[in-house]
């Protein structure tokens, strides 16, 4: 059975993530003392005591789950755990490429520091929100995104299913595109609790500095494929993964087209490494055919080894 293992991205961290892989595995406390030394703070403290909002940061949050899906993958590799490709949702792309060796951890860890920290930075400049829309068909979405443009920008940025995609950009619009999309049937309609309208023009000044920082890291070729979020499709050039990776940052996650394209290239299994149920909540939805799975816990971990 060809597998894949898939990475979460932010709105998967919750208080307490990575305590038990720190007291059982010795690797789990040097990944994190890494951290501390890259990160200038002690991110194992944050993870494992909160405060939610602290966690929640967006500086934080993206370099504390790059660092707890890292440190399980790190134990699934050293213990002859084997996959026939990746794909990262949206920051779990920076985990998926480390878990195919492109860059090391700490290179890794370097681009996710700045990654949040200049998004952060770039949510303070650039005022933004952004809203989940489910039931919604993506043509009626993209009408009422064009309605809402009236007020300032707004755009898709995330489809995450044929029944679940995100819209970014100025509270104004965003809110306008809201009550359309309402107006034009969809079941839910919810502003997201964000810092940021996250895959939107908004996050130039982020586009800006990453550029510079991907550019200064050597990459290697994958030896396992990846798909990118950009375009959903197998990307093993290096010049073309850095492009990606800078144009995500402003460009929808496409969510949908990666699964379905994993699926058609005959990936059957799914492994989601890191905390939380949200890939594999998106997965069954897109293909409910597909076997899911999740690796969080030292428990999770035995299982999979022993399987």
């Amino acid at each position: 059975m060809k597998t894949a293992l898939v990475f979460p991205g932010q709105a998967s961290q919750k208080v307490g993530m990575g305590k038990d892989l720190y007291q059982h595995y010795d690797i789990a406390k040097k990944m994190f003392k890494i951290s501390e030394d890259i990160l200038g703070f002690d991110l194992a403290k944050i993870c494992f005591d909160g405060p939610i909002s602290k966690l929640t940061e967006t500086k934080i949050t993206q370099p504390a789950l790059y660092v707890i899906s890292s440190i399980i993958t790190k134990i699934l590799k050293d213990n002859g755990i084997k996959y026939d490709a990746v794909a990262g949702h949206s920051l779990g792309e920076y985990s998926a490429l480390y878990a195919i060796d492109v860059f090391s951890f700490e290179d890794g860890l370097q681009l996710v520091k700045e990654r949040g920290n200049s998004m952060q930075l770039a949510g303070e400049r650039n005022p933004g929100t952004m809203a989940a829309i489910i039931k919604l068909e993506k043509a009626k979405i993209l009408e009422a995104c064009e309605k809402g443009s009236e007020f300032g920008l707004v755009q898709i940025a995330n489809i995450n299913s044929k029944n679940q995609i995100a819209i970014s950009g100025e509270k104004d619009a965003v809110q306008s595109a809201m009550k359309y999309a309402k107006e034009l049937g969809a079941k839910i309609v919810v502003e997201l609790e964000v810092s940021g309208a996250f895959h939107s023009p908004l996050m130039n000044y982020a586009t800006t500095v990453m550029k510079e920082t991907i550019n200064s890291v050597t990459f290697k070729k994958p030896t396992i494929p990846i798909y990118s979020n950009v375009d959903g499709k197998i990307n093993d050039l290096i010049p073309n993964l850095k492009e990606n990776l800078i144009k995500q940052i402003e460009s929808p996650v496409l969510w949908l087209d990666t699964i379905n394209n994993m699926r058609n290239d005959g990936i059957e299994k799914f492994i989601e490494v890191g905390p939380g149920k949200v890939l594999r909540g998106l997965i069954k939805r897109i293909d409910s055919k597909s076997n899911l799975s999740g690796v969080e816990t030292t428990e999770d971990i035995e299982r999979l080894i022993n399987e």
